[in-house]
């Protein structure tokens, strides 16, 4: 099945760019798999003449936090990385987010969950690796800002969220919200929320 799925992509992008990610990947030995099954049938499509994608990218969705463990050859392989937040928050704090019991334990802006961020982006800028965030925390302008701050630079939103998020962006120093962030650890806060909400309010940049 999955032999044929990229067949049909390398068709259908033929003779242009072409970007393949593939999800829930928890060790680098599959993503190294997925990676030579789409070489070897790019080469296959080349072989038999057919025309092929302009330009190929491979890259992958960060959704388990084993992933981010990784051995180095997995951030040099790989062309892009997506952090999926939504399923990474899941297995990150082992609760259900549809769960409204356990719900208060799943903040985007809890202080380990923030430090996990943080490693996640050093490795991909130590290897120069692309690297995004894609969840619903991305379109709340609170949660993108905390996001920014430990150096995110590619957000995926929904295009309604894009106004907000970006007016409040525009507005802050991201040194100095990393600043409030790290004040919060410092006090052995389990979230920075209040703290960073509090100094947007004094700020008047958030009502």
């Amino acid at each position: 099945i999955m032999r044929m799925q990229v067949q049909a992509l390398l068709r259908g992008a033929r003779g242009r760019p072409l970007q393949i990610m593939y999800p829930f990947v928890a060790e680098a030995e599959e993503f190294e798999e997925a990676r030579e099954l789409t070489l070897r049938e790019l080469a296959r499509e080349q072989a038999l003449g057919h025309r092929v994608p302009a330009g190929l990218k491979i890259g992958a969705m960060l959704e388990t936090p084993s992933l981010a463990f990784a051995p180095d050859r997995f951030f040099e392989q790989v062309d892009f990385l997506s952090i999926g937040g939504n399923d990474l928050k899941q297995f990150f704090f082992a609760a259900d987010r549809e769960n409204e019991l356990v719900r208060r334990r799943y903040d985007m802006l809890s202080a380990s969950f923030l430090a996990f961020i943080e490693q996640i982006v050093a490795r991909c800028a130590g290897h120069g690796t692309p690297l995004s965030y894609c969840g619903e925390d991305a379109g709340r302008p609170v949660d993108a800002v905390g996001l920014a701050a430990m150096g995110l630079r590619s957000l995926s939103m929904r295009p309604a969220s894009i106004g907000p998020v970006k007016a409040l962006l525009r507005q802050v120093d991201l040194e100095a919200v990393r600043a409030v962030i790290e004040a919060g650890r410092a006090r052995g806060l389990a979230t920075v929320r209040p703290m960073l909400e509090e100094y947007l309010r004094d700020r008047g940049i958030l009502v």
